[in-house]
């Protein structure tokens, strides 16, 4: 069993709207970056529905240097529609109860995990919104 010290939340970087199944990033993943699988372990669709994407034994593949003791939750979204794919908090209203659920679920197997963004330990914007609005979760 691996330790598990941090959850961190991503975006797909994809405009609000897009739909993005699982395969569509497990291509992405596999193909176009040539990693050995998928780097999430879980995938928030647009409608709430949460997706298993790897099994939390195994690391995913999705901040460097933190993939070891770490797990992985996606929402499908993250950007404007814009022609620059400006940073947007795009989470539908269903992936908002989603990510309560994914998270108090996480929390309950892995207590001792602290929550955290992508974006702190990459300079990137994702997930594209504060996760630290969902810490009350992980007193």
């Amino acid at each position: 069993m691996r330790e598990i010290n941090r959850i961190i939340c991503h975006c797909t970087a994809t405009p609000e709207g897009r739909v993005q199944t699982v395969e569509d990033i497990r291509r992405m993943h596999v193909k176009d970056n040539h990693w050995s699988h998928i780097g999430y372990h879980y995938l928030i669709y647009l409608d709430g529905t949460i997706h298993q994407c790897l099994d939390e034994s195994i690391p995913g593949i999705h901040c460097s240097g933190y993939n070891k003791h770490s797990i992985a939750v996606c929402y499908v979204g993250g950007c404007a529609r814009d022609a620059k794919l400006t940073e947007k908090d795009t989470r539908t209203p269903a992936q908002k109860e989603a990510f309560v659920k994914i998270l108090t679920e996480l929390h309950k197997r892995y207590p001792q995990a602290t929550l955290h963004g992508h974006r702190e330990f990459a300079a990137k914007a994702c997930p594209s919104f504060n996760v630290h609005e969902y810490d009350y979760i992980f007193k």
